[in-house]
């Protein structure tokens, strides 16, 4: 028992019920001094007893449910609060119906779930929640603290016609901020706010572009490969397209790089487009 329900050595078991599906433990309060949460005084003046029921992880595939019996103290500094109840962090958080280490184990589960798959994965591993409760404990848990990268990459993004600019460590390629709409202004009072960027990859909007030269003019500003090789793309496909006008015999690839950019902007003729200029490159 000291095994399986060690995580509540700070408490007193006094009693464990095998209910089938359910483990009840019956547990209380040590009878030491405890801190007065206004004044910090010391007292073990006890004024009455309440019961905490709380969840705690799953034990062999059972809930374990614990009744815990807390004291109400009185206060012993005069003019402060009269009676108070007891804390006991790491074990028992106050107004929660877990305790913290099943919190813990929520937490990490929805950090990484959400809310209905969460929920479906809390379920098979024995403990019961809703998916709205897991969206509650998701949004309960702290936002990591993420430093400034070095190496910034800067896009806009579009979704239910709204415009937003994401921020994404180059290096690590984890998002770091989102901010609303594509404009210099929300991007620049971002870079204002964290210091500590040394280089920029950016797509060709000149708003990002303006918002770096205003905060930060000794950065170096790159584009990113994405956009590079589309520009190139688009240059060669121009430039090949002249040719093909003026009555030049352009290569095979160059012929199938123009039909699947015409196609690709037409409806009705992009099927097949993208894979016959692939095979119609050198080395396909």
């Amino acid at each position: 028992m000291k095994v399986a329900f060690s995580g509540l050595s700070p408490l007193v078991v006094e009693e464990v019920v095998d209910d089938g599906e359910l483990v009840r433990l019956r547990a209380r309060t040590p009878d030491a001094t405890a801190s007065g949460p206004s004044c910090g005084a010391e007292t073990s003046r006890v004024h009455g007893y309440h019961l905490r029921t709380v969840a705690d992880l799953p034990l062999d595939e059972r809930r374990v449910v614990v009744v815990v019996r807390v004291r109400r103290l009185v206060c012993p500094t005069r003019g402060c609060r009269q009676t108070f109840r007891e804390q006991l962090p790491g074990v028992l958080d106050r107004y929660q119906r877990r305790t913290s280490r099943l919190a813990r184990q929520v937490g990490v589960v929805v950090r990484e779930l959400a809310g209905r798959a969460g929920a479906r994965v809390l379920s098979a591993l024995g403990v019961v929640v809703s998916r709205h409760t897991a969206l509650r404990a998701l949004l309960r848990l702290p936002l990591p603290a993420r430093r400034v990268p070095r190496v910034l990459g800067v896009d806009f993004a579009l979704r239910r016609r709204r415009y937003a600019t994401v921020l994404i460590d180059a290096e690590t390629r984890q998002r770091v901020d989102i901010l609303p709409g594509r404009l210099a202004g929300s991007f620049e009072a971002w870079l204002r706010a964290h210091p500590g960027v040394e280089i920029v990859c950016r797509d060709g909007s000149g708003a990002y572009a303006e918002a770096v030269r205003r905060v930060l003019p000794d950065a170096v500003q790159v584009g990113d490969r994405w956009h590079v090789w589309r520009v190139r793309r688009e240059a060669l496909v121009r430039r090949e397209a002249l040719r093909i006008e003026g009555g030049a015999r352009p290569p095979r690839w160059a012929v199938a790089a123009v039909r699947w950019e015409l196609s690709a902007v037409r409806p009705g003729r992009r099927r097949g487009g993208r894979e016959a200029a692939l095979r119609a490159c050198p080395g396909s």
